[in-house]
Parts: structure tokens; sequence; C-alpha cells
């Protein structure tokens, strides 16, 4: 069985109300979306959150890297598309297009077996802790404290706010959201806070100092990803712990992050870091520093990632993909307790896409 052919297909959802971050304020939110389809017919879904440029990527130059390989050669087709990019650079809108090829490739070569995705790669664990994230920083004080609340009212151990306001210039607003959010979800929820960079050096150390006082014990990308001497300097520095690692996009990136002892819990993105294939990878190059994981959000597919690696903490339940993933798919996991569970029974990721239901929102 070979395969024969990718469809690829866009989706552009709008927020139910602007977001934002510590750096960037978004209105919607773009999916890709493959079906890589066998000469049988059987077919594999996977998506990226990406750019609509990276459909045309797939169709323009990914497709023929793949087209014609036996399902089960998932490793040579990945290669291949890998090497299709080298002219046009890895990094970014090619990563976030090979990754929704990979992992459709993973979904079709575990139908095909008649298994569950995380059975197919390999059982550590059946199940895997969430944490409800969201937390925009464009939410008044009532609506963050209303959603963190909610999660920590449907049994979720940790939960994460955004901080970093308007790219750190508001460092008092933020501790002031902070403190707000620990006293309404109380001493036994875990809080988190994610910067996504906005901070200086200087003022994240000052920061987490601060977090630490309302009991924050994860604090995420208070510089950015690349700044791999800061990181390590901040994390020396910090009393709780320093996450990073949602824009890496291969292996190497990974390699430099863990080699620069630059995190304490390493994110990994398989919507961009080459997809099943790449978080494979990264795991194991986590594993071999002895730094536990962390998955940056589409919890349809980190649940499966998340069962299938030796040292996963957590992955994020956010907000914006939970609520895309039950528009798009059917068979979308619920969490329970605290956990998402994936279905054993269903092959594959064990989405089927709401083509109906998604055609609204197709470019």
């Amino acid at each position: 069985m070979n395969v024969e052919r990718l469809e690829v297909s866009v989706y552009r959802i709008p927020t139910e109300r602007p977001e934002a971050d510590g750096t960037f304020q978004w209105h919607a939110t773009t999916i890709v979306l493959v079906e890589a389809v066998a000469d049988s017919g059987l077919r594999g879904l996977g998506f990226s959150y990406t750019a609509a440029a990276a459909g045309e990527l797939i169709r323009e130059r990914l497709a023929e890297a793949v087209i014609g390989c036996p399902v089960e050669h998932v490793g040579a087709a990945w290669e291949a598309m890998v090497r299709a990019v080298r002219n046009i650079g890895l990094p970014g809108v090619a990563a976030t297009a090979i990754s929704a090829v990979d992992t459709s490739l993973w979904d079709l070569k575990a139908r095909a077996a008649g298994l569950s995705l995380f059975y197919f790669l390999g059982v550590y664990r059946d199940s895997v802790p969430v944490y409800g994230s969201g937390g925009f920083t464009t939410y008044s004080e009532t609506e963050l404290v209303k959603q963190l609340v909610g999660w920590a009212e449907q049994d979720f151990s940790k939960v994460k706010m955004k901080v970093g306001k308007d790219w750190g210039t508001k460092p008092e607003e933020d501790l002031a959201r902070v403190t707000a959010v620990r006293r309404a979800i109380g001493a036994d929820v875990e809080l988190f806070v994610d910067a996504n960079g906005a901070y200086t050096t200087k003022q994240a150390i000052d920061m987490a100092l601060r977090f630490n006082e309302q009991g924050v014990t994860y604090f995420e990308e208070p510089v950015p990803f690349d700044h791999l001497d800061q990181l390590a300097f901040i994390r020396q520095h910090s009393p709780i712990a320093i996450a990073s690692g949602e824009y890496g996009y291969s292996a190497y990136d990974f390699r430099n992050v863990l080699k620069a002892s630059a995190v304490d819990i390493l994110q990994i993105d398989a919507t961009r870091c080459l997809g099943i294939t790449g978080s494979l990878q990264a795991a194991g190059l986590a594993h071999a520093f002895g730094v536990p994981l962390s998955t940056h959000t589409a919890p349809s597919i980190h649940a499966h990632v998340g069962c299938a690696i030796s040292q996963i903490e957590h992955l994020e339940y956010f907000h914006d993909h939970v609520r895309i993933e039950n528009m798009l798919f059917e068979g979308v996991l619920q969490p329970q307790e605290g956990y998402l569970r994936p279905d054993p029974g269903r092959p594959g990721l064990g989405l089927e896409l709401k083509t109906s239901d998604a055609q609204r929102w197709r470019l």
C-alpha cells in the first residue's frame, strides 16, 4: 500500500473576542489540514496551526516527495520532505507544513495497522495530565479569573495565564492579575505564567521572584526562545521552573537549548517541530539530558505523543485549539479529572473531519 495523494485544505476560524499575549495580538487562527490518501482508499489526517502558505507549500513541493512512498516508510517520507525544502529554509512555514504531512502519514500508518496512534508508537502511559491555558492579556480581570476558575472547577490541577502585557511594560498590572487569579483558584491549584518573550533578562528575574511569592511554579518563555544565554542566566537566578521550546523547529534547536542548560522543562510542538517524527527526536534528546517535557497546544495530537514518550510532565489544553478542534473534528478527547486519555479503540488519532461543518471556515 502506497501514498497516492495528499489532499490539503485550509481553514481560518475567528476568535470569540480579540486575544493577545505579551508580544502578539490575533483575531483568527489558521489551521492547515492534510489527508494522506493511500491507493487502497485509506486516509490519514494531520494538521498544523500555521499560515495558509503552508498549504501551498505542501501542494507545490512536499506532495511530490511523499507520493508513491509505501505507507510503512514514514521515516523515508520525512527525510525526503526535509531535503525538499533545503533551498527555501526549514524553520517556520516549511517546518509546519512538514509537520502536518508527517502527522497525517503516522495517522495513516496507525490506521492501516488498526491501532490507536499512542499504541502504535509505544505506550508509556494511558493518560497525560493537562493544564488549562488561556488567560489572555486582552481579558478583563473578571474574564481572566472566570476562565481559570472554570478549569479548576473541572478538576484541573494546573492552569496558565499570559503575562508580559504590552511587551512587559506593565509589570505591576501583570502582578495584580496573577494575585487575583491566585486568590480565586486557591492554594491547591498550580499556577503557571507565560510571558511569550516579553521581558528583559533582569526584569524576568525580578518578576520570577515576585511571581514565586504568589505560588507560581512554572514560568514560560520569559525572554525569546533563541536567547539561550539569557534564558540560562534567568534559570540560574529563578526560584521557579523555566520552560521554553514552543518555537523549536528541529532537533538541532532542541539540542542547542539543552546544551545551554537554558530550561527546567522543554516544550515541544508537533505542529511545528516536524511532526510526530520530530517530536520523538526531541523527546529522545530531552531524555538524554534528563530534562522533562511539556507539549505546546494542539491537544488532539499531543495526547498521543505524551502517552508515547518517557518523561512527559503535562500537555497544554489551550483554549483556542480546544475550541477549534471540537468545531472541526469528531472524536476529540475530553478531559477526565485533569487528564486526557486517548481511546485505544479508535485507530490513529481517532479524529474524523466534520466536513459539512468545516466548510464554512474553509479558505
